[in-house]
């Protein structure tokens, strides 16, 4: 059973992803921004930990500028990465028989993303206050997996119901 809101949506996508995707279906372009966005600074976020590390160990680079260089990146760089992926995946599924439209491509891109994001801000909390190891290492694949997951669930519901 779906529930409504998005934090019940993010846990859900956890074990239901393509459930989830399902529900999402037909969200308006503004939408998929304010989802894509959200993600980025939740992602932005995230990385405030290390950061702070960082300055910490290497004070020639304070924190503010490691933040705002984040920012840049993170708020401004990667949304058009995302818009150039979507429509990679777009382009490269019309070479199979279950093509995506523009839309759904980046529903279930810009989804994944942000149902990631609680497993982006356990690793940012571990390679703040642990730092490089095993454990962070763990943390980004989970994240890194879950990610693929979620955002492969998403393309296949979006293809198979048509």
């Amino acid at each position: 059973m779906t529930r409504e809101g998005i934090l019940p949506r993010i846990i859900e996508s956890w074990w239901a992803p393509g459930r989830v995707v399902n529900t999402l279906r037909g969200l308006p372009d503004r939408a998929l921004i304010a989802i894509l966005m959200t993600a980025m600074l939740v992602f932005w976020i995230a990385q405030a930990p290390q950061h702070a590390r960082d300055a910490q160990l290497d004070p020639s680079v304070p924190l503010q500028a490691r933040m705002g260089g984040a920012l840049l990146a993170v708020m401004f760089m990667l949304p058009l990465l995302a818009y150039a992926l979507a429509a990679l995946v777009q382009g490269l599924s019309r070479l199979t028989p279950w093509g995506l439209d523009g839309q759904q491509s980046r529903l279930a891109l810009f989804w994944a993303l942000l149902a990631v994001s609680p497993a982006m801000l356990l690793s940012g909390l571990v390679a703040g206050l642990i730092g490089p190891g095993t454990a962070l290492m763990l943390t980004r694949v989970l994240a890194g997996l879950g990610f693929l997951v979620i955002w492969g669930a998403g393309i296949s519901a979006l293809t198979r119901t048509r």
